[in-house]
């Protein structure tokens, strides 16, 4: 039971991480909320130890690839602001 308690603690921070990253998507907080909520709905009945870690990575892989997204996006954000008058 004790490892169980440590994985849902893991589950619920990372569904926390992912909601707050969701704020900024493209589509829109509630389109990333909705399909973050139901993703986890889908897995909620998983009881495997090893499996709950591997959906547990997984969604750490998400978590990367979101911050990559945003980052790139703030990149290209200031790039246009700072180099779109040497186009002209």
């Amino acid at each position: 039971v004790r490892m169980a308690s440590s994985l849902r603690g893991e589950v619920l921070n990372l569904y926390k991480n992912l909601l707050y990253l969701g704020r900024e998507y493209p589509k829109g907080a509630d389109y990333f909320r909705s399909r973050l909520k139901a993703a986890f709905l889908k897995n909620k009945d998983v009881k495997d130890p090893e499996k709950i870690k591997e959906l547990i990575a997984r969604g750490e892989f998400v978590i990367k690839e979101l911050e990559a997204l945003y980052f790139l996006r703030k990149y290209r954000a200031l790039k246009q602001r700072y180099y779109s008058d040497d186009n002209q």
